[in-house]
This record gives structure tokens, sequence and C-alpha cells, in this order.
């Protein structure tokens, strides 16, 4: 049954490109037309069918990391890649787009994330291990999108170039106080109390990163102008100048993006500013990853801008500047990437090889999302008054 049903959904998938599938018990099935590119899948066992017919891109990912699926002859990224090229002019089988829907409707529960679960899932994540991560991210631990004026830059220039970039457009004040929303390990709280002197005040959900954050504060002799909490956003109290978000929105979830822009409205002075750094589609709403969800964010979600326009609105809140970063994350994994796979001999001390073909599968389709798909980041500029900031771009790119 699977077999025939593996079949009609790969002959309806492969149109521009060639996929030659080896089976578990040694035979060989040719998918697509004798044109473009040909990539090749070995299954070392024939429960992957039933698998891939239903959840796809999960049985792909589970496939991988635990060898049951091999990718021979392109390997695991172009070989994604190759799939989600024929994706996007063949069709899924009609039992397929059914269960997306059902996928796509059951994002309210699945990412409800009320604060108990949205700190769970904070911690199945971040709270890995720092010594891994510092192994791929930059010094300053910069676990979001990096920005390239000049793409030959280094990936620790691009992550300070983001970060300058975010500030210019907070438009500080000498005695502002500033709340940052999902503050990592500390990076950009520290770089806005050393280089600009305003008082900060860093919440996060996850334990390793509250610690960390807290001792570089100590160590950089900041402690008296950064204050870092382990904190809901929901839970925060005051009024803030200015408020910083970065790649924390994708953890909100859909059920939550009201509360979470009334909430940045309600924490804002009157002649505040706020500026959120997101991944968001450029594209109508799809359903939730399923393997992100499962072994990387739990919870987590890549909302469309369609998602996000209404609670703003709601919110009461001037959208003052919207900039879109294209291929930027793309390369800021690429730096990722080639940083991990330099680094293995070191990751095989903390994880097993099950965990390494893990992430290299959350890259791949990391990549494929930013440089395939309609993906990339965006950052809203908003404030309560529409004259809080300059009424032209001009300031952004002034010349020192």
């Amino acid at each position: 049954m699977w077999r025939s049903a593996f079949d009609h959904f790969l002959n309806g998938l492969m149109t521009r490109d060639r996929l030659i599938v080896r089976f578990a018990d040694g035979s060989t099935a040719h998918y697509g037309p004798d044109t473009g590119q040909t990539a090749t899948l070995h299954f070392k066992d024939d429960t992957v069918l039933r698998e891939l017919c239903l959840n796809p891109v999960l049985a792909l990912g589970e496939g991988y990391m635990d060898q049951r699926i091999t990718f021979p002859d392109l390997g695991l990224l172009d070989t994604l890649k190759l799939l989600q090229g024929n994706r996007s002019t063949g069709g899924f089988p009609g039992w397929l787009r059914g269960l997306n829907l059902a996928r796509y409707h059951m994002r309210r529960i699945i990412q409800l994330n009320r604060p108990a679960r949205a700190q769970a899932n904070v911690a199945h994540h971040y709270d890995i291990s720092e010594d891994f991560y510092a192994l791929f991210l930059d010094a300053d631990m910069q676990y979001s999108c990096a920005y390239f004026p000049d793409p030959n830059m280094t990936l620790e220039a691009a992550q300070e170039a983001k970060k300058a970039h975010i500030i210019r457009k907070l438009c500080l004040r000498p005695d502002d106080h500033v709340l940052d929303i999902g503050c990592g390990w500390g990076g950009m709280a520290l770089t806005l109390a050393r280089d600009h002197g305003v008082r900060v005040t860093g919440i996060t959900l996850s334990e390793n990163q509250l610690k960390t954050a807290r001792a570089r504060a100590t160590q950089a002799g900041l402690s008296d102008k950064i204050t870092f909490r382990l904190e809901d956003y929901r839970e925060t109290s005051g009024t803030f100048d200015r408020i910083v978000s970065v790649g924390m929105l994708e953890h909100v979830g859909v059920p939550n993006y009201g509360t979470y822009f009334q909430r940045v409205s309600d924490l804002m002075a009157p002649d505040g500013v706020a500026l959120v750094h997101s991944i968001v589609r450029s594209a109508p709403p799809v359903q939730h990853d399923p393997f992100l969800n499962k072994y990387i964010f739990p919870g987590g979600y890549v909302p469309s801008l369609s998602e996000l326009a209404g609670a703003m609105e709601n919110a009461g809140l001037w959208q003052t500047d919207i900039e879109i970063w294209r291929l930027h994350y793309a390369k800021t994994v690429r730096h990722w990437l080639k940083r991990f796979n330099a680094a293995q001999d070191q990751i095989r001390q903390m994880h097993d090889d099950r965990f390494i073909r893990m992430f290299e599968f959350y890259f791949a389709i990391c990549l494929i999302a930013f440089e395939d798909q309609m993906q990339g980041v965006y950052q809203f500029q908003l404030s309560n008054s529409r004259t809080t900031v300059p009424l032209t771009r001009d300031y952004l790119y002034a010349k020192s």
C-alpha cells in the first residue's frame, strides 16, 4: 500500500529533476523527467515510506538522524534543495494537502505557549550547553541574523553591524531605560550599556542564558547599569523609554501576537521607540514546521506579515519603519554551518552523532527557507507617537 502511495507522491512531485530511490529490498525506482539534476535517496528500511507519505519533512529529518535515509549523490543540503525546487512546480497528493491543512489549524493549540510551557520550550533549545553554541556562534554569542552591508564581512563584524543598525533605530538618549525582551546571553544589553551609557533591563526564560548574561555584566563592570531577570514578557511591569526584541517573536506563537504587541505598547513610554527583529514569511501563513517543532524549537513558528499586521494595528502602534533583510540570514547560517562542521570533533565530546545529524538537518532546512522560500528577516520600528523618530531614514546612514 505505502509503496504505491509513495510512487504516486513522487510522480506528482518530481516535475523538473530526476530522483532515484533505492529501497531496502534492493529495488530501484526513478521519478521525474530525464532532465535537470539527479539525486539519489537510499532507504535502509521501508518503514520510512509510510512516514514520508504522511509527514515528509519530519520523516526526512528523522530518517537522516537515524541513518535510515542517506543521500549518497548530492549530499543532504543539495538533495533537499532539489526536492524543494520541484515542490515549487510539482504538487502534493490530496491526502497530504489535507493533513497539512489540519496541522495548520492545530497551530493555535500547539503554540498556545502559556508562561510555564514557554519556559520549558526555551529550555529545550537554549539550555543545552553554552560551550556547544560557542563553537559556531560569534564571540558575542549572537544567535540571530547578522547584517552584511559588505558581503565579505566576517561573522563577528556582521553581528556588530546588526547591533549597530538596530541601536540607530532606537534613537537613544542618555538617560533612557531600555527593555530587552529575550535578551539571550546578554550581548545586546552589554553593547547598549557599555557603548551608549543607557540603563538596560533584560528578560529571558533561559536559566543558562540568565546566568551567563549576569556573569558577563559583572565581568564588564556594568552591573550598575544592567539588570537581567528570568521573566516572561507577559509578567513584566514598568515603563521603558526604549524596547528591543531580537529573535524572540518566533517563540511567541500565533495565539499570542495580540498580547505581545499590546505589552510592547503598554510597557513603552508615550515618546518611546521599540525595535522588533524577527524572521517573517513574505507569503501566506502555513502550518508549523514539524521537524523544528519536535526537535529544535517546540512551540516556535515563523509568522507571516499578515498575521502580525493586525496585532500591531490593534495595539495602536505606529509602524514608523519596516525593513526587510533578504538573504542576510542565509549568509549567517552558512557561517554557522562552516564553523559547526569544523568543530565536529569537539561537538562529539559533548553529543552523539544523532544529535550532530539533527543540527545538520536543522541548518539545511533553514538555508532552504532563506534561499529558496519566501522567508526573510523583518525589523519593525514601532512607537506610540508618529513624531518620535525622524521623518526620513537619513539618520540611519549618516556618515560619521
